[in-house]
């Protein structure tokens, strides 16, 4: 039988409703977890490490770099045909987007989390576990980046996100679709995630903050921001990166404060472009500096910020990571 690590790190997955207090709360080790799924033994040689009992978010960037650091160091045994990581659903797609950049290899490595509890009766955590390591029993499933699978569906990390706070189907790539699904342990791929890419993380900056632009905004955020030490900023734009003017003079002021300003859009799906020219639009913006990301929403361009400025703070660099 093929050999599958299970990593445990919490969440919803490990939680069961607490009698005092009525509410969910982190309660089993993975080798209990794994004790109440025995049927995922008759898949594959299953070795269970706990990392530790975090809701998702108590997960910070550090403990992100943490868990990269003992990923690659198990891989590094090369006796595993894949890693499960199991995961709180707030900042699972953090967490796996920082693993897709930090950790170089052909292995599998799926997340994969819970949106029901282990108190109620439609527990969707065994299921997905199962999907998870039906997943990396498949060669298909080699060299193709980090993958979340939830309620069936595969996603890359690098595209999908959290839609709905308690939907089953919460985990979609809204701008390209899944890349497949799992049936009854048959795993069928439609296409590939739209881009890979990795990075030698050795160190972080987790000093990044992120601003929401809305209507009326000024610059005071931006300012705060600067002023409070920031070292990088990712700013959410309206539609295909636009801000008002007032926030415009914010991000200006970041900018000649020397701080890396990368710009996302707040609607849920669609890319980052330089098509308008009237004052806070993003043709000025980009002209001043502001690096566009593409697909990434907030919270993955954030992430990647982090990592990004752990390798360099040379603008040119880090213009290369974001836009080529």
């Amino acid at each position: 039988m093929k050999k599958i690590l299970i990593i445990f790190t919490g969440g919803t997955f490990s939680m069961k409703i607490d009698t005092a207090t009525g509410a969910a709360v982190p309660h089993f080790s993975g080798n209990e977890l794994i004790e109440l799924i025995p049927q995922a033994k008759n898949l594959a040689e299953v070795e269970v490490y706990d990392f530790g009992k975090y809701p998702g978010p108590h997960m910070v960037p550090p403990l992100m770099l943490t868990l990269a650091n003992k990923v690659e160091e198990f891989l590094a045994a090369g006796i595993y045909h894949g890693i499960v990581i199991t995961h709180g659903t707030d900042t699972l797609e953090e967490t796996a987007y920082f693993l897709d950049l930090a950790v170089q290899t052909d292995v599998p490595i799926v997340l994969t989390g819970s949106m029901k509890n282990s108190s109620e009766p439609d527990w969707d955590g065994p299921r997905n576990l199962m999907d998870s390591i039906h997943i990396c029993l498949s060669q298909n499933s080699r060299g193709i980046g980090v993958l979340v699978c939830l309620n069936g569906e595969i996603n890359a990390a690098s595209e999908v996100t959290k839609t709905h706070t308690e939907d089953i189907e919460t985990f979609a790539s809204l701008d390209f679709g899944s890349l497949g699904f799992v049936q009854k342990g048959k795993i069928i791929y439609n296409r590939l995630p739209r881009r890979l890419e990795s990075y030698p993380v050795t160190v972080i900056n987790p000093n990044v903050d992120l601003i929401k632009c809305y209507a009326g905004m000024d610059a005071k955020f931006f300012r705060f921001a600067v002023d409070s030490g920031a070292e990088g900023l990712v700013v959410e734009a309206m539609g295909v990166g636009n801000v008002p003017p007032p926030a415009f003079e914010g991000i200006k002021y970041a900018i000649e404060k020397n701080v890396p300003v990368v710009l996302v859009s707040r609607c849920p799906a669609g890319e980052t472009l330089d098509i308008y020219g009237y004052p806070g639009a993003g043709k000025w913006l980009h002209k001043l500096g502001v690096m566009f990301s593409d697909y990434l929403n907030g919270q993955k361009a954030r992430i990647k910020l982090i990592i990004a400025l752990g390798i360099t703070t040379d603008k040119k660099e880090l213009k290369h990571m974001f836009e080529e």
